[in-house]
């Protein structure tokens, strides 16, 4: 990536946390920057688009204005960005380079620890990235000296495809928690200790995600219209709330032992704030008298929060008039608008809003799978993504 920024003459740099910028500074370096981004990073088991095609399509895009001579007239710097550790796969703490340059990553995120006790800030280190509380803090950006932030993404969901379009805008994106569960029971011998008098963290945790699943497939069925949530918040956990189990670990983790401790990691997203915050102050409560019925212990842990997100009406619009520009270049008259949706799936876009407005634009991706090494996009669809963001560039000459 360094290596085409120099191609186009764009200053680059890595910073303390490691993303990667790449910054045109147009006719006027002192004017209000467009910041344009997406991460590098990707989860276990991954695609190659998630996150990776955002930073192309924009780089595609300025390479066209660099070749035609007309990068230089932008009247606004521009800067590409590849956001470091955005899927939280290790640290289970999403958004570290993103929260970084918006303020909003705590001195704390960079003693929070993997699975082998290898800190955020060691990690840095053993990457020639010399990290501290300090230079942390003067990583943030000043909202003054931004004008907007865009995203491209592929839309790791079925609408696009099922409507039969290669672009969407996205209106907002959903909230979203993750919770670390820990439930302690007694170890012991798995022949010897009669059911009767077992306390096991397992059957006690497989009941706890099936409770989740219950929950979250029917949060009617268990929440109340009172102060923790309203008929409003309700009818949207109906058709927006998700729930994960995505990692479950046990202890001592042996064929023929009652274990001794169950680990497992929940992730509860919801376009709505309140109603989120409603399930899991319902699903806590559960959880402990599940765990109290059984006489195991039980730990629920927050370990990410992230609030929906709405995204800026005019950078919104611009996105819109430019993903139809787009798709006329390639195939003529269109007679349907460009869809607009919502997103399920978090992106730096959320802690880009603590610093200014963002605007985001998906890409349909085939079968609407993500996360996963079967993730596609046509290339058409690459090629519509790359000239939406050159046709928003161009409103800025």
């Amino acid at each position: 990536m360094r290596q085409w920024q120099g191609l186009m003459s764009l200053e680059s740099w890595v910073d303390q946390l490691g993303n990667l910028h790449g910054r045109v500074e147009g006719m006027n370096a002192s004017a209000e920057a467009l910041l344009i981004g997406s991460h590098l990073d990707t989860v276990v088991d991954a695609g190659i688009f998630d996150g990776s095609l955002g930073i192309i399509s924009a780089l595609s895009a300025l390479k066209v204005l660099n070749d035609n001579g007309t990068m230089g007239k932008l009247r606004r710097p521009i800067e590409v960005i590849a956001f470091s550790d955005e899927e939280g796969v290790r640290f289970h703490s999403t958004f570290l380079g993103s929260a970084a340059l918006a303020g909003v990553l705590p001195v704390t995120a960079l003693q929070i620890s993997d699975k082998s006790g290898v800190t955020v800030q060691d990690a840095l280190k053993e990457n020639s990235l010399e990290i501290t509380e300090e230079n942390l803090l003067q990583l943030k950006y000043d909202p003054g000296s931004v004008w907007g932030y865009i995203e491209v993404h592929i839309e790791q969901g079925p609408v696009l495809e099922w409507l039969g379009f290669p672009l969407g805008v996205v209106k907002g994106i959903a909230g979203q928690t993750r919770l670390k569960v820990t439930v302690r029971g007694s170890q012991g011998h798995a022949g010897t200790v009669p059911m009767s008098m077992r306390q096991d963290p397992m059957a006690a945790a497989a009941e706890l995600i099936v409770l989740l699943e219950s929950v979250c497939k029917n949060p009617k069925d268990f929440l109340s219209y009172d102060g923790h949530c309203n008929d409003i918040s309700l009818e949207s956990l109906s058709s927006s709330l998700v729930c994960t189990v995505g990692e479950i670990s046990t202890w001592p983790s042996a064929s023929n032992v009652i274990p001794g401790q169950v680990t497992f990691t929940v992730d509860l997203r919801a376009i709505d704030d309140m109603g989120r915050e409603a399930v899991i102050y319902e699903l806590s409560n559960q959880m402990y008298k599940i765990c109290e019925r059984r006489s195991v212990s039980c730990i629920i842990d927050r370990k990410h929060d992230a609030n929906a997100v709405v995204c800026d009406s005019e950078l919104s619009s611009q996105l819109k008039s430019a993903a139809y520009s787009a798709l006329r270049k390639m195939a003529g008259d269109i007679q349907d608008e460009t869809p607009t949706l919502m997103s399920g799936a978090g992106h730096d876009a959320m802690a880009m809003s603590h610093l200014t407005k963002v605007g985001m634009l998906f890409v349909r991706c085939r079968g609407g799978v993500s996360h996963s090494p079967a993730e596609n996009v046509l290339d058409e669809d690459v090629w519509a993504a790359g000239l939406a963001i050159l046709a928003f560039l161009e409103t800025q000459l």
